[in-house]
């Protein structure tokens, strides 16, 4: 088998040479234009793109492609690739689909196990690679994804998780490795349903407001018709670009008090924001986004990007920035200009789920601030792209459009894969975890 896996990279190398990637990898500074939209045959540790508004293509430029990976067993030779300097280890593995993961103030590692409706905790020595105590701490649950802990700091005293359907939470005390109580609804019904089925959770850095993202009920707002109300009396009662019908308080982050009470749209716009982060540093919001599909390879790109209160993103009407979505071209014009564009532009169709900023001390002093994301990877496009971790740059607190290929190696073949990232998160002692659900897996990463 280990033969087999070189002889794949020496192909791969083959194609490098024969399409000039490999040229395009040696230069400095960050891949763009057409070059950075690559696949997974361009993806290395260290390979850094940069997709700016100006470099999307027309839609329709290549057809749209149904291509689902087929997962297959880990290789039992396989690890995933790092950058020079890091170690990779298998951290856990016998889970039922782990997604996404938050760290307890104690270094206890909560995870989502989602399609087996519960919440399991890792207990793990700081510099441990394997962990000392896995137990279930609650289960039950309806699809749960989000996890967070309230109040923020060293003594919260609850657990809150989003389930698919409603927000919940568990009396906490550090260290606990079971629920000691019965849950309590806080939010008794969040839009659910077909579609985008995570919802992940957040508190702002002031504790004030519960954030929680729900994605759409489809791919372009198919079926969702007229405001009831008409679309001037619409517009007068809710943000700019509040969607209506099958898809109201869809592809928005949610905001609440803590209790779940004064329901709000914080942002809308946001097709599926899988991943809602705080910056420790700034208290920046940001979600990590998947855009929609049908468009072609290239378009429309995922995104990770600062969430401001009140704005708009875009879905269904236009994409980044003004581009018009021509399946509802002439609807809007009342939202031309009124568009953000996105912070950082990530090769579309990734699928960019779970996202964590690095607040430890392990890794080399560049990294501190910066995002980390799990692409779990493409189904839309021909040559498949994702499946990864990705390093988000941040200058000054503020993303710079660009982003790095941190961990990668899940993909065998043009139609095999073995791993799908989906949650990240650091752990108590700096290494860097994240989550795949390919084949129920944990993994970490440290600095050499």
């Amino acid at each position: 088998m280990r033969l087999k896996i070189r002889r794949l990279y020496a192909l791969a190398g083959a194609v490098f040479a024969a399409t000039g990637v490999g040229h395009a990898l040696a230069q400095s500074g960050p891949l763009s234009g057409t070059a950075a939209f690559g696949d997974w045959r361009t993806d290395r540790p260290g390979v850094s793109r940069l997709i700016r508004p100006e470099d999307l293509p027309r839609p329709g430029a290549t057809p749209s492609s149904a291509n689902v990976s087929r997962v297959v067993k880990r290789p039992s030779d396989a690890l995933p690739q790092v950058p020079a300097g890091f170690k990779i280890e298998l951290f856990a593995e016998g889970l039922s689909g782990p997604r996404q993961m938050r760290l307890a103030p104690n270094g206890d590692i909560f995870v989502a196990e989602t399609g087996a409706g519960r919440i399991r905790v890792l207990r793990a020595a700081d510099g441990a690679s394997k962990p000392s105590g896995n137990e279930i701490y609650a289960s039950g649950l309806s699809r749960p994804f989000g996890i967070a802990f309230y109040p923020d700091g060293g003594n919260p005293q609850w657990v809150y998780v989003a389930n698919t359907d409603s927000v919940v939470r568990f009396p906490y005390k550090v260290g606990d490795l079971k629920a000691t109580g019965k849950s309590e609804t806080v939010v008794a019904e969040l839009p659910h349903g077909y579609g985008h089925s995570t919802r992940d959770i957040v508190f702002t850095r002031d504790g004030k407001r519960m954030l929680v993202s729900v994605g759409s009920a489809s791919n372009d707002a198919e079926g969702m018709g007229n405001p009831p109300t008409g679309l001037p009396a619409w517009n007068d009662t809710h943000p700019p670009g509040a969607s209506w019908g099958s898809e109201q308080d869809r592809a928005d982050v949610l905001m609440f008090d803590p209790d779940g009470k004064h329901p709000a749209i914080f942002a809308s716009g946001i097709r599926n924001c899988v991943g809602l982060a705080v910056h420790p540093l700034s208290g920046d919001v940001y979600c990590s986004t998947n855009e929609r599909d049908g468009f072609g390879d290239n378009l429309v790109p995922d995104y990770v990007t600062r969430v401001r209160e009140g704005a708009f993103y875009g879905w269904p009407w236009y994409y980044i920035g003004n581009n018009e979505d021509p399946r509802h071209a002439g609807q809007r014009p009342d939202l031309k200009g009124k568009v953000s564009v996105p912070d950082v532009l990530i090769q579309a169709h990734s699928a960019s789920l779970g996202l964590t900023f690095y607040n430890g001390s392990a890794f080399p002093g560049e990294y501190r601030g910066d995002g980390f994301a799990a692409e779990h990877g493409s189904w839309n496009r021909s040559k498949r792209t994702g499946y990864k971790i990705i390093r988000i740059r941040l200058k000054d607190g503020v993303p710079t459009g660009e982003y790095q290929d941190f961990v990668t190696g899940f993909v065998i073949d043009d139609s095999k894969v073995w791993g799908r990232p989906v949650g990240v998160a650091v752990a108590h002692d700096g290494a860097l975890l994240f989550s795949e659900d390919g084949n129920g897996t944990i993994w970490r990463v440290t600095r050499q």
